[in-house]
């Protein structure tokens, strides 16, 4: 059931449960079968291919094997496609494992060159530079798309806001550079609450599930959004790399996005407050935060996106201070992944960022910081004590 009409807020809680009152059940099931019994060896062959070759299993048939297919991994995908506006959504392991099926799916095609503008999650940009999966990289600022396009180009790779200083970009000035070449776009920051990139003229939205739309930080997951067309691309590849999501990950997963706009808003207005706190601290060089002063030159806030997020990070002017505040902070969690309920602190050079390139790395006096629920006044005590010398 798509549900557009309806507020972000009440399809978060319905999406991909349409079915559950004639199923006679309150919450949706979890289905954790590995393999499936088949009719016949005819109809299990026939159930197989179609699968195997990317497409939705049709009305009664097998599912032939949890690599293939599962009801439970379906819920989740259908929802968060409901969420982002999208036809079809391909859940993975891990963000990494949606990232990589995308690009192979690029490979496969024979357009392995990929256009990206940095800043990016490092992992993101450790693949691309690496070539690992047979894909070349032209790193371009902005506004260089369109030139950077070559007849060889499979896709254009931002992040926004970027991973880790908050950087933003014009995703429909984005698309009309790259004209046909699909675009993808990591969400995972943003969320579909505060951001739908396909809205603004995206043909792929990636999330790292295990941050903000899991967001109690105890799943492992990714997740790509777009069109049948494109995940019917993407899906074999998932099927036969056995990337796939698992389907007790995949019912958490879906179980957080009943919560995720009420999450996001409030995580968002404690990162209002901490980033306005950080902003007045002498210690403090600069404070990269959507909703801080010069953070949002585009004035992409209240137009693309709906708000300025949960995630900010700051600029202490040395690895010595950020290493000294990383270990005196006692409510902040200093530890890499973020979008939890919990407020996260680490150094992206030191590690999430740690193999990009030197010209390209974040500063080493910066700190990121992942808000969550707790209260904003705790949290700002807590960064008094770690900031005092």
């Amino acid at each position: 059931m798509h549900t557009e009409h309806f507020s972000v807020e009440t399809r978060a809680v319905h999406a991909g449960r349409a079915d559950l009152a004639e199923l006679g059940v309150h919450v949706p099931p979890i289905d954790l079968s590995s393999t499936y019994p088949l009719p016949d060896v005819e109809a299990g062959g026939a159930a197989y291919e179609g699968l195997a070759g990317g497409h939705r299993p049709g009305e009664g048939t097998t599912h032939v094997y949890q690599r293939l297919w599962n009801p439970t991994v379906a819920r989740f995908e259908d929802a968060l496609a409901d969420l982002e506006g999208a036809e079809a959504a391909v859940a993975f392991a891990s963000g990494m494992a949606a990232l990589s099926a995308t690009l192979l799916s690029c490979v496969s095609a024979g357009r392995p060159h990929v256009v990206a503008v940095r800043p990016l999650y490092g992992g993101s940009d450790h693949l691309l530079s690496t070539g690992l999966l047979g894909t070349t990289v032209t790193w371009v600022a902005a506004d260089g798309i369109a030139e950077a396009l070559t007849d060889r180009t499979g896709l254009v790779v931002v992040e926004t806001p970027a991973n880790p200083t908050l950087d933003l970009l014009d995703l429909r000035a984005i698309a009309d550079q790259a004209g046909d070449v699909p675009v993808l776009v990591d969400n995972t920051f943003a969320t579909p609450v505060l951001q739908r990139p396909l809205e603004h003229g995206a043909s792929i939205v990636l999330h790292s599930v295990t941050k903000f739309l899991a967001g109690h930080g105890d799943v492992l997951g990714g997740v790509v959004a777009t069109s049948e067309e494109l995940a019917t691309r993407i899906r074999p590849i998932r099927a036969i790399t056995g990337g796939t999501l698992h389907p007790l990950s995949a019912y958490l997963a879906h179980r957080g996005l009943q919560t995720l706009p009420v999450r996001v808003r409030a995580q968002q207005e404690g990162a209002q407050v901490v980033a306005g706190w950080l902003a007045g601290q002498p210690t403090v060089q600069k404070v990269h935060y959507p909703g801080a002063a010069g953070g949002d030159p585009l004035g992409l806030v209240g137009t693309q996106m709906a708000g300025p997020g949960a995630l900010l990070a700051v600029d202490l002017g040395s690895y010595e201070r950020a290493a000294a505040v990383a270990s005196r902070v006692r409510l902040f969690t200093h530890a890499v992944s973020l979008g939890g309920v919990d407020s996260l602190l680490q150094h992206p050079a030191a590690l999430t960022h740690r193999p990009v390139a030197d010209g390209a790395k974040p500063g080493q006096g910066v700190l990121r910081m992942s808000i969550g629920l707790e209260s904003p006044e705790d949290l700002l005590a807590d960064l008094e004590q770690a900031l005092s010398p």
